[in-house]
């Protein structure tokens, strides 16, 4: 597994954490134990997305750089090897 893969396998499984907690607090919205965890993983989920869009394509939208080109499209599709 070379770093690109790596990078987005780390940041499916931080991701995974988020969507859980996401559905945890759904019924559970004022556990701040659960409420600091998301916070935190958020965060680094953020972190590693972000990294992950500079050195390579963005993940979402959101990270798309338009500074002298729009780059959404950039991503190898999954037909592509993409995933």
């Amino acid at each position: 597994m070379n770093q690109k893969e790596q990078m987005f396998y780390e940041i499916g499984i931080v991701d995974f954490v988020v969507v859980e907690l996401t559905e945890f607090l759904d019924t559970h919205p004022s556990n701040q134990e659960a409420l600091e965890y998301f916070n935190h993983y958020s965060r680094i989920r953020n972190q590693m997305v972000e990294e992950f869009s500079r050195k390579y394509f963005p993940i979402t939208a959101n990270y798309a750089r338009c500074d002298n080109e729009w780059t959404w499209g950039s991503a190898p599709l999954p037909w592509e090897g993409g995933c």
